[in-house]
């Protein structure tokens, strides 16, 4: 691989990663168009790295919130000092950790035939068509409430665990399941955004696992590098401006893109 295809593999996978076009399949059409492949998984595992850094920037306040409910939470029961109730943050942590279940579940159960699956340029542009209509259907529905409810996090999660495959955007389905549930707009990106940390860490540790028992992982490691702060970067703008697109209401125009890549790449499939 060469330090260029770095460079714009990084650039795809941070716009796409976020924006509610699907990471995955972008990738799988990136190497068709560019005739990549890689011999292990470690570029991948970096590239996963840098979006996920990009969350943690822009939603550090939020994090920090969550992480601080949670310390006061867990004082209070070894300390046995009741702590205030009804913290929003700690119960978006519990919302986090519902929605997360559905995604941990299936990549456990479903790993080798969600690897198979990104052979397939057909199933990507299949799934580009089915993102590119779910995100049509959002201009539908109308803004909702700001608090989620256990069934929502539960329903997201599922959406999440359908991500899995290639050309089903993780960020445009989860937030338009919420949206579907009638969460307010700006709150399911939000919860769409953090429910990405567990989900992209910890498809990272598992990738990480591969990555030790390949013969020589870091023989590219500067190219690797490079591609991994690339995704921060463009992923960090990504999500600046899919928050301002959401803000403005204009979310679903995303589905036009969706719908016009999967029917030219299954054109190009067949």
């Amino acid at each position: 691989m060469t330090l260029f295809e770095a460079v714009i593999l990084g650039i795809v996978q941070g716009l796409t990663e976020f924006l509610p076009i699907s990471s995955s399949g972008h990738l799988v059409l990136g190497e068709f168009l560019l005739e990549v492949k890689f011999d292990d998984i470690s570029f991948e595992v970096f590239l996963h790295f840098g979006t996920f850094l990009s969350v943690v920037v822009v939603f550090r306040r939020n994090i920090w919130s969550m992480a601080r409910a949670v310390w006061l939470k867990v004082r209070s029961v070894l300390t046995g000092v009741a702590a205030a109730r009804g913290s929003e943050d700690l119960h978006l942590v519990w919302m986090i950790f519902v929605g997360s279940l559905p995604a941990g579940l299936a990549g456990l159960l479903f790993k080798s035939y969600v690897e198979a699956s990104f052979s397939s340029v057909l199933l990507v542009s299949i799934m580009l068509l089915f993102t590119g209509t779910a995100l049509f259907l959002t201009r539908f529905f109308r803004a909702g409430r700001v608090r989620l409810k256990w069934g929502d996090a539960l329903l997201v999660g599922l959406a999440q665990a359908l991500a899995m495959l290639p050309g089903v955007s993780r960020s445009g389905l989860t937030i338009s399941t919420a949206i579907f549930a009638r969460v307010d707009r700006s709150r399911a990106a939000e919860f769409s955004f953090l429910l990405s940390l567990p989900a992209i860490l910890g498809a990272s540790l598992v990738e990480l696992k591969d990555v030790s028992s390949q013969a020589n992982p870091g023989s590219h490691l500067g190219i690797y590098l490079v591609g991994a702060a690339t995704a921060f970067a463009v992923g960090y703008l990504a999500i600046k401006f899919l928050l301002e697109v959401i803000r403005k209401g204009k979310f679903q125009y995303f589905a036009y893109y969706c719908l016009a890549v999967g029917l030219l790449f299954l054109i190009f499939a067949r």
